[in-house]
């Protein structure tokens, strides 16, 4: 006897309707195949499987069984078919009498030994790609239900192990479709350092409000100890809350990645994500034997915090060149191609040189002209070119330090962040831009607009700077984001100006 399920399988970011097929041939001689391009997770499911249905009372078909995962020309990866397997076998020896129809259902979920369920990477994705098929009812692990209860207009019921699915199928027990509202959730604050707890600083935080207002790039460079780490770490309370579309962009993400938990199944902030720089470029990029994205999709719409800059491989930074210009990664192996987005703010930490003391007024550099040569070649030109926004961290001076006046608070400063990124919003309607960064050429001929004083200046600068072409636009896009804090609809002379002091010397560069 032969029957069918609905389970579906992950390419990527995106889920894939997969048709379970199991047939048992009870004069044959008992086997156990599973055929439609299996990964060794889904091979090793013939043993839980086995277990579970024993352990959940019913019995184990002696005879060949073949089960088929369709469509077969795509790898199923994971745990997640453990649960459709087991009902198909349940349904095809007759234990497992459906009353529902199950065409209208999509079932996934692993196997304990006991017949008890886990909850699976990936359920967000899944859900939402076959709800874009008409599937509506999803049969899934407790566990997971909550995330997968985020789509809205499908019904979510949660099972704790396979024999209560059975039940359920067969109307012996009702389940109520698990709900959850998840506008309630995006009002909790998030917990970040208040910049009013930074001393001094005070062009560093300008320099930190213009990255938040416009999603730019930014390169800390300063001696150690005067805060560079510190500082980064408060970009995230003065970043705009996102909304509702972006945080299932970035929640589908995490669930992919396995990151997500019953407690916390919603990315409601934007998200820090710091590497240690000894990581390798798979974990910063994405990519492995089963393809999984890296920190730099884990920051999408957040913030990609690199401490210890040059202490990178200089392999592992140029990697990031390109998401960093297109806003994803395209990670190609032998048996597919993926591609994660990436839009992030990249925020990066250094020192001035191998001590950490060049150009500090107390303590004096030891570091001779080769070191310091050295030091700078680790960091290529042309990733230092993508970066918006270089500014000098110096030491904070003891008076500043024990002032008792109280810098502007995260809050005070999200207040204008806001009132920025609302300009945008209108300005970019109806397009697939959400900041001042993501304008492309087009987008900058329209709306960076400069007076003639602002003109001039701007041409002196790229003369004299020997600036690229993209440096050029890079600091059109920058001059637009001052102006949208300062309220104006013009890019004019003051506007350029401060943006040209952001570019780095041509000693770094």
């Amino acid at each position: 006897m032969s029957v069918n399920l609905l389970s579906a399988s992950l390419l990527g970011l995106d889920g894939v309707l997969v048709e379970v097929e199991a047939d048992i041939t009870p004069t044959a001689l008992p086997s156990f195949i599973i055929v439609g391009l299996p990964d060794a997770a889904v091979q090793e499911s013939r043993e839980r499987i086995r277990s579970a249905i024993k352990n959940s009372g019913f019995k184990f078909p002696p005879a060949r069984i073949a089960v088929n995962l369709a469509p077969a020309d795509i790898k199923k990866q994971g745990p997640s078919f453990d649960l459709p397997i087991a009902l198909a076998l349940l349904r095809a020896s007759g234990q497992c009498q459906v009353q529902k129809n199950l065409q209208h259902f999509m079932i996934c979920g692993e196997l304990s030994l006991d017949g008890s369920l886990r909850p699976v990477a990936g359920i967000l994705p899944m859900v939402i790609s076959c709800q874009e098929k008409g599937i509506s009812k999803f049969i899934v692990p407790a566990a997971s239900q909550a995330e997968a209860s985020l789509v809205e207009g499908v019904e979510i019921y949660g099972v704790e192990n396979l024999r209560q699915v059975v039940q359920f199928l067969a109307e012996e027990i009702k389940i109520t479709p698990f709900q959850q509202n998840i506008k309630p959730l995006f009002a909790e604050k998030v917990t970040a350092v208040d910049f009013a707890e930074i001393k001094g600083q005070e062009s560093v935080k300008r320099a930190l409000e213009i990255a938040a207002a416009g999603g730019h790039n930014i390169l800390l460079s300063g001696p150690p100890g005067s805060g560079k780490t510190l500082l980064a770490r408060a970009l995230v309370g003065i970043l705009p809350p996102m909304n509702l579309a972006e945080s299932l962009e970035v929640t589908k993400i995490y669930s992919v990645a396995g990151l997500l938990t019953a407690d916390y199944p919603l990315i409601k902030h934007r998200v820090f994500r710091s590497p240690h720089h000894t990581s390798s470029s798979v974990a910063l990029v994405g990519g492995g034997t089963n393809i999984k994205p890296g920190e730099i999709s884990l920051a999408h719409r957040g913030v990609l915090f690199l401490d210890e800059f040059p202490e990178f491989p200089r392999n592992v930074l140029d990697s990031l060149r390109q998401p960093l210009e297109d806003g994803f990664v395209t990670v190609s192996r032998a048996h597919g191609t993926v591609q994660f987005p990436a839009k992030f703010m990249l925020v990066a930490a250094m020192n001035p040189c191998p001590c950490g003391f060049y150009g500090d007024p107390v303590k004096h550099c030891i570091c001779s002209p080769a070191q310091m040569l050295n030091y700078q070649k680790k960091i290529s030109g042309p990733l230092l070119d993508r970066i918006d926004l270089h500014i000098e961290v110096p030491r904070v001076e003891y008076e500043k330090l024990t002032s008792t006046q109280t810098a502007e608070s995260s809050e005070k400063i999200l207040t204008r962040i806001k009132a920025a990124r609302q300009k945008q919003m209108e300005r970019f309607s109806g397009k697939k831009i959400f900041t001042n960064s993501e304008m492309g050429i087009k987008e900058i001929e329209t709306y960076c607009q400069l007076s003639e004083p602002a003109k001039e200046i701007l041409k002196n600068a790229v003369h004299q700077m020997n600036l690229s072409a993209r440096s050029y636009h890079r600091l059109l896009k920058l001059a637009r984001t001052i102006a949208d804090l300062a309220g104006s609809e013009k890019v004019d002379l003051p506007h350029v100006a401060e943006s040209i002091q952001y570019r780095p010397s041509l000693r770094q560069m």
